[in-house]
């Protein structure tokens, strides 16, 4: 039985924590947040004890802790967490700063403790499916990748201003989707940026609507659009380009049930909320991580693929800003 401490009760917090407590290997212990009101909610659903930060991590009879805090803790969480012996899964970013996540991943390094971060997306059925059949050469040699991920609406202005910028905290998990996708590191990256969707956005020196082209040593190339809206739901699709063909994986709608009469054929919506859409990626990838930690594995994604997306993310602002191509190199980290 694999003990869990949670930080952090909030909404993904939330999911984490039932998801643990909902497993016959593993029990949700403790849990701890700065709101009282969440923590004694997510305490009740789940069976945990409410706990202070520091009580979680003194507590030798906890294996691991699910971070999912504001990202500004999370690399002092991770560095205090895996000092103290514990296993750690934690939601992306590690942070927004590369050098700090550098330092923290030094820190992790010489712990020992295994580190994995929340790219939940790897994860999603239809996205682990299609990346097999692309690793089983169905589609031949990989030439083009492209990603398509748009919110139903953007999130508030103030939101915006602590996230780091769109190609941060919303492209990255696409940036990490691509690498995962190419199977070869992009060298080169090249972005465009507009606020279309909200002028506050603008004003507060952030996009909403935005494009990224990346290109490998190889030549591969891969491309990623993304947008705070979406009037139809939360749009999150990809699609590989081969020498022998394409695979390509679609939105989830809410029913799969069709109407087609004189006027065509009518769908129902996509599913219009990324917790929604993205549940049973969240479960499987703490069987991921819980795996990994009970056969002593390196859990994968790693905080080095972590890293990576971060700097694909801040090669992409520095695009946007700058309007030329930022060479990145991936390899050598």
């Amino acid at each position: 039985m694999m003990r869990f401490g949670l930080l952090g009760a909030g909404r993904i917090g939330r999911i984490h924590g039932l998801n643990v407590a909902a497993r016959s290997d593993a029990q949700l212990v403790a849990l701890s947040d700065a709101s009282a009101e969440a923590a004694a909610s997510l305490a009740q659903a789940s069976g945990a004890k409410v706990a202070s930060t520091e009580a979680i991590l003194a507590d030798s009879a906890i294996d691991a802790v699910v971070i999912c805090t504001p990202t500004d803790t999370h690399a002092d969480l991770i560095e205090a967490a895996v000092s103290a012996g514990k296993a750690v899964f934690c939601e992306k970013p590690v942070d927004l700063d590369a050098s700090r996540i550098r330092r923290c991943l030094e820190v992790v390094a010489k712990s020992g403790k295994p580190l994995m971060i929340g790219f939940n997306r790897r994860f999603d059925p239809n996205f682990a499916a299609l990346e097999g059949r692309l690793r089983a050469g169905e589609a031949g040699a990989i030439e083009l990748v492209s990603v398509i991920s748009r919110d139903p609406g953007p999130p508030p202005v103030e939101y915006v201003k602590r996230s780091g910028g769109l190609f941060r905290d919303m492209m990255i998990h696409d940036f990490d989707m691509a690498r995962f996708l190419l199977a070869e590191e992009p060298v080169e990256v090249f972005a465009l940026g507009s606020a279309l969707v909200d002028p506050a956005i603008g004003q507060a020196g952030d996009v909403d609507t935005a494009a990224v082209l990346m290109r490998t040593a190889g030549g591969r190339i891969a491309q990623i659009s993304n947008s705070r809206r979406a009037t139809y739901g939360y749009d999150q699709r990809i699609e590989v380009h081969g020498s022998k063909g394409m695979l390509r994986a679609g939105n989830i709608h809410e029913t799969t049930v069709e109407i087609a009469t004189g006027a065509g054929f009518r769908a129902d919506p996509v599913q219009n909320f990324f917790l929604e859409r993205y549940a049973a990626a969240y479960r499987a990838e703490l069987d991921a991580f819980v795996s990994a930690c009970r056969d002593k594995r390196a859990p994968s994604p790693s905080g080095l693929d972590g890293l990576k997306a971060q700097i694909l993310a801040d090669a992409a602002t520095e695009s946007r800003r700058t309007g030329k191509p930022v060479a990145v190199s991936l390899e050598s980290l």
